[in-house]
Formats: C-alpha cells, sequence, structure tokens
C-alpha cells in the first residue's frame, strides 16, 4: 500500500514545515545581487526560484484541488515553469525577497488551514508529498547553484560538527545473475514517482563492481596520466564536449605547486583523496572507464547491487530491498544525506549502510552515473506533474542513489534522477565495473 493513502495530515505538514525551513536556510545571508546571480542556463534566480516553489504548491492543490483563484494574479506570468522560458526569468518583475516571503507563508499557510481537523484523502495526501518533495529537490539545486556561484557554504541548523575520517574501500564484490524487477512494486509503502512504475522483469547477468565510488585520488590519476588530453578515453560526443569546455582537469580542481586544491563553496581547500569524485559529468567518468579498463554499470546492475537480495547460493533472489540496507528509512549512521556533512565523506564510512553485496554508500554521498539513457518503463503514464519525466526522455542519463545534500525522505534504492550528460555541477560521481 502507498505511503500517501495512510499519511497524517500533521505528518504531511511537518515534512512541508521542514523542507520550508531548509529553503529559508538556503538563501539566508544572500543579498539582492546573489539572489539573482549571473545568466546561466545550469541555474535560476534563486528569488525565482523559491517564488516558484509557493506557485507549485499553489497551483497543485489550492488551485487544482479547490479551484481558489491565485493568491497573486500575476503568479502565472512570474513562476509557471512550463510556460515561462529559462533565460527569462531575470528580466521578470520579480518580487522583493519580503513579497516573495510573504506569498510562500501565505500559500503554507492555507495549506495547513484546509486539512485542519481533518484528515486527508489518498489523492491530497500524494499532492501533499509531491510538492514538498519537489520542494526537497529544488533545495539540493539550491546547495549545487551556490557552488556553481562560489557563494558561502549554507549554514544548517541540524548540521553535525566535525568530520567522517574513514579512508578508502578499494576492491569489487560479485553481484550473481537472476531475475531483477527493475522499479516500484504496485503495493509499495513509500512515494513513487512516475518514471519508476513499475516494476517489470529484467535478466541481470553476474557481475563485479566496486564497493565504493570512485575516490578523488582514483580520479587525479586519471588527470595526472594525462587523461583529458588523450582522445582514445573518450568517445565521438565525449571528444565534442572537450573541445567546446576546453576542460583539461575537473571543474573546481586547481593545481597550487604539487597538489591539488578544491574550490568547495567560496573556499579553496585541499583535495582529500578518500572522498569520492563529484561534480564530474557523464563523459569524464566514462573516459575514466576506458582509462581503467571498467565501465559504468547499467541502471538494472545498479540495482541489483544495491537493493537486490542475495541467494544462499550467491544468486539474485527475485525479491529486494527499498533499501541497501532493508527496510528502515536513513539515517545519520547509514548514510550521508540531508546536508548533515555539508559535504562528502570518506568513501568507507558508513558501512552499517551496506548493501546484501557488500557496496557501500549505495545511497547518499554522491549521485552515481549509470551508463543507461533516462527512458520510460514499459506502460509508463505521467502523473499529475505531467512534465516531471516525459520530456526528458531519451536526451538524459539516468543516476542513482542521492548524494550529500539530499533529503532522506525521497530517495530510495528505485529512485531514478536523471541529467544531460554535460553536468558537471550536480553532485555526482561514479561507480564502476569490470569490464
Amino acid at each position: 500500500m502507498d505511503a500517501t493513502r495512510t499519511a497524517t495530515g500533521s505528518d504531511l505538514m511537518a515534512a512541508l514545515k521542514d523542507a520550508r525551513a531548509r529553503t529559508l536556510e538556503m538563501v539566508d545571508g544572500l543579498d539582492d545581487e546573489a539572489l539573482m546571480g549571473p545568466r546561466l542556463s545550469i541555474v535560476n534566480p534563486l528569488l525565482w526560484e523559491i517564488g516558484h516553489l509557493a506557485w507549485f504548491h499553489e497551483h497543485f492543490i489550492l488551485r487544482g484541488l479547490d479551484g481558489r483563484p491565485p493568491l497573486r494574479a500575476d503568479a502565472d506570468a512570474l513562476y509557471d515553469s512550463a510556460a515561462v522560458p529559462h533565460a527569462t526569468r531575470w528580466d521578470l518583475p520579480l518580487p522583493s525577497l519580503a513579497e516573495t516571503l510573504g506569498y510562500m507563508d501565505g500559500v503554507q499557510s492555507a495549506l495547513a488551514a484546509r486539512l485542519d481537523g481533518r484528515e486527508p484523502e489518498p489523492h491530497e495526501a500524494y499532492l501533499y508529498r509531491l510538492v514538498g518533495l519537489h520542494e526537497d529537490m529544488h533545495a539540493e539545486a539550491f546547495t549545487y547553484t551556490r557552488q556553481t556561484l562560489g557563494q558561502p557554504r549554507p549554514t544548517f541548523a541540524a548540521a553535525l560538527a566535525g568530520e567522517a575520517e574513514a579512508g578508502p574501500h578499494p576492491g569489487d564484490v560479485d553481484v550473481g545473475g537472476g531475475l531483477l524487477r527493475l522499479g516500484a512494486e504496485r503495493d509499495a509503502t513509500h512515494f513513487v514517482f512516475d518514471n519508476e512504475k513499475w516494476a517489470h522483469p529484467v535478466e541481470i547477468a553476474p557481475f563485479r563492481i566496486a564497493r565504493a565510488p570512485v575516490t578523488n585520488a582514483e580520479f587525479a590519476a586519471f588527470v595526472e596520466d594525462g587523461g583529458y588530453r588523450e582522445p582514445r578515453h573518450w568517445d565521438e560526443a565525449g571528444r565534442a564536449w572537450l573541445a567546446e569546455s576546453g576542460a583539461d582537469h575537473p571543474i573546481y580542481w586547481r593545481r597550487v605547486g604539487n597538489d591539488w586544491m578544491v574550490r568547495e563553496f567560496d573556499a579553496d581547500a585541499p583535495l582529500k583523496p578518500h572522498r569520492p569524485m563529484i561534480h564530474v559529468n557523464w563523459h569524464e567518468a566514462r573516459a575514466w572507464c576506458r582509462w581503467a579498463g571498467r565501465r559504468l554499470p547499467s541502471e538494472a546492475e545498479w540495482e541489483a547491487a544495491a537493493i537486490g537480495a542475495r541467494e544462499p547460493d550467491g544468486g539474485l533472489a527475485a525479491t529486494k530491498r527499498t533499501y541497501p540496507w532493508g527496510e528502515a528509512a536513513p539515517d545519520r549512521i547509514l548514510a550521508n544525506l540531508d546536508g548533515l556533512r555539508l559535504g562528502t565523506v570518506d568513501v568507507a564510512a558508513h558501512p552499517e549502510g551496506d548493501s546484501p553485496w557488500g557496496c557501500r554508500q549505495m545511497i547518499g554521498n554522491v549521485w552515481e552515473w549509470t551508463e543507461s539513457p533516462f527512458l520510460p518503463y514499459p506502460g509508463f503514464a505521467p502523473d499529475a506533474y505531467a512534465e516531471y519525466s516525459e520530456p526528458s526522455f531519451g536526451t538524459r542519463k539516468v543516476l542513482r542513489g542521492g548524494a550529500w545534500a539530499t533529503r532522506a525522505r525521497m530517495v530510495t534504492g528505485m529512485y531514478r534522477n536523471f541529467f544531460g550528460p554535460e553536468r558537471r555541477d550536480v553532485l555526482a560521481g561514479f561507480r564502476t565495473v569490470a569490464a
């Protein structure tokens, strides 16, 4: 049974309020110039984006369910992301930050009032979960926008002190072959996005996959070996990206003497060797794989290694888990999520979250590129947010697992993220399979 059928009004509003608190933390301390930022294809003006969140809540619930008039007469003209071209968002007559926050508060107060004293119907609960998770996605985007723009590291009230130093976690594990039901089952107890529907059989051949994502030290060896300058490591699309970008090392790395420094938000820091490689695109990940004699996993292989159950004889069982460790919701012991560390941790951290096959950090720390194009599962039909998945089919690549800034309530072993193969700004790394 889908969890939205049993969600209480207080549960739903608690999640919305928590998502809003993170949004407010992400814009706290930014002046008017920072709230607009430069005109780039990979970011939005933060002032526009937070107004869009309120519009999204209002559009699907207050207006979509209740037929209410908009709280702002200009809301659609300003904030409808499907109708307002990206390049024009800097030119709009956006309200001030104070006015925008007032609009956000008015929408959220109305969402709470409409549930006061009653429990939601299943479709209502679904929409409340949807708009809250949509805000969680934007909070992660706010995080890497601040990195892209060199703004100060955000401050989260729930952040943990100190760093998790755990070292490397080298080597491969064997994953047995068998039949995997890729995707979410119809009786799932977690929120299911439309592109996860529905589970269908995929035959998996036995394979060997890395225990952990590729580390900074491992990627640095590729850079030092001239990997960006060697065409044989790059396919045609990768070479075209190289020519256009002029890249000869990862985007935030900078050579200082014999060492690499990396920009973390607005400050440089020494490259930490045992942290997972992050801010690397699909082309860079595949080039590293060719250099190392490896390959990226398919998304079916990734899901099998992450949550597929293991038979006593080493084969892939017919059942799977929601998370690598089982059914318990993620916490700070099991995975690096929710921005609690304000960055990545060493790849050997969180052994308690290992998958049945011995893979570590399949959830959290960095998103992991897969070889697979983002395509619909058999029988796909868009859900209420019709623009979420369908427009991106066939143009993007699948990432799995979540990153350090991903909210724990959003990601499972079946969650599919998707970005263009050229994107280096997102919180993405990669794990490899023996070729």
